[in-house]
């Protein structure tokens, strides 16, 4: 029966996707859901994974909130989880032993106190970089990434290796980027109206600090997925970058619908 009915409820939502303004949250997921039922694939069933990498500061962390909020999904900002770890183990953040007591913080890391506000300084950012280079971290927080990807209706997550080793499969990925020095002027002013006393040339120096440490993590950061759409927030603002970033949204879950393919 299902099969018989497919074709007519993909030729229906295709008509209401590709009708002006915003798609409708709650009824896109329940046909994303219809069609992508007896498919799965290694993240398992679900409706729809949105994928989005890129460095510290580029606005990727802002658009996966808004894009989560539109389609009505869970977000997930993978970064709290290694500042977390990176917290856990500072005091030791030089010791020779580093690798096994981030490994020991990773594994028993309460994930329901991941406070965005108490993880927001530079310093555990810096110390989430710097374990973010151990596999056997990165491995400990994988599984937690993947099963919250993969609950039903699907999720936005967004990180580092997102699109590249936790949701490979993800029907859309962006990589988000922006120069370094627009960036360091967002950052900046972000942590001011917070009360934090930063200067825009100590963020810049951070920021490019946290790339180069990215570029040479072996781990797996900072990589592009073939697949990604590139989005340089550079002279975008955010209202411009998130409209740009549904309409590609839409468009490639409308042409898989219009393909008869569903989610991948």
């Amino acid at each position: 029966m299902l099969q018989i009915i497919r074709p007519l409820i993909r030729a229906y939502f295709v008509r209401l996707i590709n009708k002006p303004g915003p798609v409708k949250p709650k009824i896109f997921q329940i046909e994303m859901c219809v069609l992508s039922s007896g498919q799965s694939n290694s993240l398992g069933e679900r409706a729809m994974i949105i994928a989005i990498d890129g460095p510290a500061a580029s606005g990727k962390g802002t658009i996966a909130k808004a894009l989560a909020a539109h389609y009505g999904l869970p977000h997930l900002d993978s970064g709290l989880l290694y500042r977390a770890v990176g917290r856990a183990v500072l005091d030791r953040i030089e010791a020779p032993d580093l690798e096994q007591y981030a490994v020991n913080a990773a594994k028993n890391l309460d994930k329901t106190q991941l406070d965005a506000e108490v993880l927001s300084s530079a310093e555990l950012a810096l110390a989430a970089s710097t374990i973010s280079h151990f596999e056997t971290v990165r491995a400990a927080l994988r599984q937690f990434q993947q099963d919250f990807a993969c609950q039903p209706g699907g999720a936005v997550l967004d990180g580092r290796d997102m699109g590249t080793k936790i949701c490979p499969d993800a029907d859309v990925k962006f990589y988000v980027t922006a120069e370094p020095e627009v960036r360091a002027r967002r950052r900046t002013a972000q942590l001011q109206k917070k009360g934090n006393d930063v200067q825009y040339e100590e963020i810049l120096a951070q920021i490019q600090l946290r790339d180069e440490s990215d570029r040479q993590n072996p781990a797996g950061a900072f990589y592009f997925a073939d697949d990604a759409h590139l989005l340089d927030t550079t002279r975008l603002d955010i209202e411009a970058a998130l409209r740009h970033a549904i309409e590609i949204v839409d468009g490639t879950m409308a042409r898989r619908l219009d393909q008869g393919s569903g989610p991948k």
